[in-house]
Protein backbone atom coordinates (compact mmCIF):
# COMPACT_ATOMS: atom_id res chain seq x y z
CA UNK A 1 0.00 0.00 0.00
CA UNK A 2 0.97 3.46 -0.34
CA UNK A 3 1.29 5.49 2.49
CA UNK A 4 0.72 8.40 1.56
CA UNK A 5 -3.23 7.16 1.00
CA UNK A 6 -3.59 5.55 4.39
CA UNK A 7 -6.08 8.55 6.43
CA UNK A 8 -4.26 8.48 9.84
CA UNK A 9 -7.62 11.22 11.60
CA UNK A 10 -10.04 9.25 13.26
CA UNK A 11 -12.26 11.19 12.85
CA UNK A 12 -12.63 12.11 9.35
CA UNK A 13 -12.33 8.59 8.48
CA UNK A 14 -15.70 7.71 10.32
CA UNK A 15 -16.94 11.13 9.22
CA UNK A 16 -16.52 10.31 5.72
CA UNK A 17 -16.98 5.91 5.53
CA UNK A 18 -20.31 5.32 3.27
CA UNK A 19 -21.93 2.06 3.07
CA UNK A 20 -21.18 1.88 -1.10
CA UNK A 21 -23.29 0.08 -3.33
CA UNK A 22 -21.46 1.09 -6.86
CA UNK A 23 -18.08 0.59 -7.57
CA UNK A 24 -15.11 0.77 -10.46
CA UNK A 25 -14.36 -3.12 -11.39
CA UNK A 26 -11.21 -1.50 -12.96
CA UNK A 27 -9.52 -1.24 -9.31
CA UNK A 28 -7.77 -4.40 -7.89
CA UNK A 29 -6.81 -5.15 -4.47
CA UNK A 30 -3.72 -6.97 -3.81
CA UNK A 31 -3.88 -10.08 -1.74
CA UNK A 32 -0.61 -9.23 0.40
CA UNK A 33 -2.97 -5.24 1.05
CA UNK A 34 -6.14 -7.33 1.71
CA UNK A 35 -4.14 -8.98 4.14
CA UNK A 36 -2.93 -6.22 5.86
CA UNK A 37 -6.93 -4.39 6.00
CA UNK A 38 -7.92 -7.69 7.38
CA UNK A 39 -4.62 -8.09 9.88
CA UNK A 40 -5.33 -4.53 10.85
CA UNK A 41 -9.01 -5.64 11.36
CA UNK A 42 -8.62 -8.52 13.69
CA UNK A 43 -6.87 -6.28 16.59
CA UNK A 44 -10.51 -5.90 17.43
CA UNK A 45 -11.56 -7.18 20.70
CA UNK A 46 -13.52 -10.21 21.16
CA UNK A 47 -14.81 -12.58 23.69
CA UNK A 48 -12.31 -13.96 25.90
CA UNK A 49 -10.13 -13.08 23.40
CA UNK A 50 -10.80 -16.45 21.20
CA UNK A 51 -11.24 -14.63 17.97
CA UNK A 52 -14.00 -16.37 16.30
CA UNK A 53 -13.99 -14.17 13.01
CA UNK A 54 -13.06 -16.16 9.72
CA UNK A 55 -13.03 -15.00 6.68
CA UNK A 56 -13.55 -16.11 3.22
CA UNK A 57 -12.15 -13.70 0.45
CA UNK A 58 -13.67 -13.90 -2.95
CA UNK A 59 -11.76 -12.11 -5.81
CA UNK A 60 -12.03 -14.68 -8.73
CA UNK A 61 -14.48 -13.57 -11.07
CA UNK A 62 -15.84 -17.00 -11.28
CA UNK A 63 -16.73 -17.44 -7.75
CA UNK A 64 -17.95 -14.29 -7.30
CA UNK A 65 -20.59 -15.13 -10.25
CA UNK A 66 -21.07 -18.07 -7.70
CA UNK A 67 -21.95 -15.95 -4.96
CA UNK A 68 -23.89 -13.26 -6.85
CA UNK A 69 -27.63 -14.86 -6.66
CA UNK A 70 -26.81 -15.67 -3.18
CA UNK A 71 -26.51 -12.14 -2.45
CA UNK A 72 -29.78 -11.28 -4.16
CA UNK A 73 -27.75 -10.31 -7.01
CA UNK A 74 -26.30 -7.19 -5.28
CA UNK A 75 -24.33 -5.61 -7.91
CA UNK A 76 -21.11 -4.78 -6.00
CA UNK A 77 -20.39 -8.81 -5.14
CA UNK A 78 -19.24 -8.44 -8.84
CA UNK A 79 -18.00 -5.05 -9.47
CA UNK A 80 -15.92 -4.44 -6.21
CA UNK A 81 -12.64 -5.85 -5.88
CA UNK A 82 -13.32 -8.32 -3.39
CA UNK A 83 -16.16 -9.20 -1.20
CA UNK A 84 -15.19 -11.07 2.35
CA UNK A 85 -17.67 -13.85 3.36
CA UNK A 86 -17.44 -13.15 7.39
CA UNK A 87 -17.99 -16.13 9.24
CA UNK A 88 -18.20 -16.83 13.32
CA UNK A 89 -16.82 -19.69 15.02
CA UNK A 90 -18.50 -21.40 17.69
CA UNK A 91 -16.29 -23.65 18.56
CA UNK A 92 -13.26 -21.14 18.45
CA UNK A 93 -12.78 -22.29 21.91
CA UNK A 94 -10.65 -25.21 20.36
CA UNK A 95 -7.89 -22.19 19.94
CA UNK A 96 -7.58 -20.65 23.73
CA UNK A 97 -4.54 -22.92 24.27
CA UNK A 98 -2.93 -21.58 21.49
CA UNK A 99 -3.73 -17.73 22.15
CA UNK A 100 -3.20 -17.60 25.48
CA UNK A 101 0.24 -19.39 25.55
CA UNK A 102 0.97 -16.84 22.44
CA UNK A 103 -0.01 -14.33 25.26
CA UNK A 104 2.00 -16.05 27.95
CA UNK A 105 5.03 -15.35 24.88
CA UNK A 106 3.95 -11.51 25.07
CA UNK A 107 3.93 -11.11 28.57
CA UNK A 108 1.03 -12.63 30.44
CA UNK A 109 1.53 -14.36 33.73
CA UNK A 110 1.78 -18.12 33.21
CA UNK A 111 -0.96 -18.71 36.80
CA UNK A 112 -3.24 -16.45 34.20
CA UNK A 113 -3.40 -18.38 31.74
CA UNK A 114 -3.58 -21.38 33.60
CA UNK A 115 -6.53 -20.74 35.62
CA UNK A 116 -8.50 -18.59 32.54
CA UNK A 117 -7.96 -21.65 30.04
CA UNK A 118 -9.50 -24.40 32.14
CA UNK A 119 -12.85 -22.37 32.66
CA UNK A 120 -12.92 -20.97 29.12
CA UNK A 121 -12.87 -24.81 28.14
CA UNK A 122 -15.61 -26.02 30.37
CA UNK A 123 -18.11 -22.83 29.61
CA UNK A 124 -17.88 -22.00 25.91
CA UNK A 125 -18.35 -25.93 25.12
CA UNK A 126 -21.29 -26.06 27.16
CA UNK A 127 -22.97 -23.12 25.41
CA UNK A 128 -26.19 -23.72 24.01
CA UNK A 129 -26.29 -23.36 19.93
CA UNK A 130 -28.48 -19.74 20.32
CA UNK A 131 -26.15 -18.44 23.22
CA UNK A 132 -22.86 -19.47 21.07
CA UNK A 133 -24.18 -18.06 17.82
CA UNK A 134 -24.93 -14.69 19.50
CA UNK A 135 -21.78 -14.30 20.76
CA UNK A 136 -19.95 -15.02 17.25
CA UNK A 137 -22.25 -12.25 15.74
CA UNK A 138 -21.52 -9.97 18.32
CA UNK A 139 -17.78 -10.70 17.74
CA UNK A 140 -18.31 -10.34 14.03
CA UNK A 141 -19.89 -7.28 14.12
CA UNK A 142 -16.71 -5.93 15.88
CA UNK A 143 -14.13 -7.23 13.82
CA UNK A 144 -17.24 -6.05 10.53
CA UNK A 145 -16.40 -2.35 11.61
CA UNK A 146 -13.01 -2.28 12.12
CA UNK A 147 -12.23 -4.23 8.55
CA UNK A 148 -14.33 -1.14 6.98
CA UNK A 149 -12.68 1.62 9.07
CA UNK A 150 -8.78 0.34 8.25
CA UNK A 151 -10.36 -0.27 4.30
CA UNK A 152 -11.37 3.15 4.36
CA UNK A 153 -7.52 4.08 6.40
CA UNK A 154 -6.58 2.83 3.05
CA UNK A 155 -8.45 4.45 0.76
CA UNK A 156 -10.51 1.98 -0.13
CA UNK A 157 -14.84 1.89 0.06
CA UNK A 158 -16.62 -0.77 1.93
CA UNK A 159 -21.17 -1.46 2.45
CA UNK A 160 -21.90 -4.57 4.67
CA UNK A 161 -24.29 -6.51 3.38
CA UNK A 162 -27.07 -8.73 5.66
CA UNK A 163 -28.90 -9.05 2.40
CA UNK A 164 -28.23 -12.67 1.22
CA UNK A 165 -29.22 -16.45 1.72
CA UNK A 166 -27.54 -17.96 4.67
CA UNK A 167 -28.89 -21.16 3.73
CA UNK A 168 -27.75 -20.59 0.14
CA UNK A 169 -24.65 -19.80 1.29
CA UNK A 170 -23.67 -22.63 3.62
CA UNK A 171 -24.67 -25.29 0.55
CA UNK A 172 -22.49 -23.28 -2.19
CA UNK A 173 -19.69 -22.95 -0.38
CA UNK A 174 -19.52 -26.10 1.65
CA UNK A 175 -19.67 -23.96 5.15
CA UNK A 176 -18.85 -26.53 8.31
CA UNK A 177 -21.98 -26.11 10.56
CA UNK A 178 -19.90 -24.70 13.32
CA UNK A 179 -19.79 -21.59 11.44
CA UNK A 180 -22.39 -18.73 11.63
CA UNK A 181 -22.54 -16.38 8.81
CA UNK A 182 -22.10 -13.19 9.81
CA UNK A 183 -22.63 -10.67 6.78
CA UNK A 184 -20.90 -10.09 3.19
CA UNK A 185 -18.78 -6.89 3.06
CA UNK A 186 -17.48 -5.96 -0.32
CA UNK A 187 -15.34 -3.42 -1.00
CA UNK A 188 -13.27 -1.69 -3.95
CA UNK A 189 -13.33 1.58 -4.76
CA UNK A 190 -16.62 3.51 -5.19
CA UNK A 191 -17.44 4.35 -9.14
CA UNK A 192 -20.56 7.25 -7.46
CA UNK A 193 -21.08 8.63 -4.36
CA UNK A 194 -23.30 7.10 -1.51
CA UNK A 195 -26.34 8.63 0.14
CA UNK A 196 -25.53 11.80 2.81
CA UNK A 197 -25.67 10.29 6.92
CA UNK A 198 -28.82 10.31 8.52
CA UNK A 199 -28.57 9.84 11.77
CA UNK A 200 -31.01 9.86 14.79
CA UNK A 201 -29.53 12.47 17.39
CA UNK A 202 -27.83 11.25 20.45
CA UNK A 203 -30.50 12.23 22.74
CA UNK A 204 -32.89 10.40 20.41
CA UNK A 205 -30.60 7.11 21.78
CA UNK A 206 -29.26 7.55 25.13
CA UNK A 207 -30.43 7.21 28.19
CA UNK A 208 -28.52 8.25 31.27
CA UNK A 209 -28.99 5.88 34.46
CA UNK A 210 -32.51 3.84 33.89
CA UNK A 211 -34.57 3.07 30.14
CA UNK A 212 -37.39 5.46 30.99
CA UNK A 213 -35.51 8.34 29.00
CA UNK A 214 -35.60 6.59 25.53
CA UNK A 215 -38.05 7.12 23.43
CA UNK A 216 -40.48 4.54 21.76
Amino acid sequence: MNTNQRTADFYTLIRERQSIRQYDPSVSISEDELKEIIGEAILAPSSSNLQPWRFVVVTDPDVKQKLFPIAYNQKQVLDAAATLILLGDTEAYHNADKIYSLAVKNGMPQEVKDSYVPRLLEMYPNMDRETARGVALIDGGLVAMQFMLAAKAHGYDTVPMGGFSAEQLVEAFDIPSHYVPVMLISVGKADGAGFPKTRLSVDEVTSWNSISGLQD
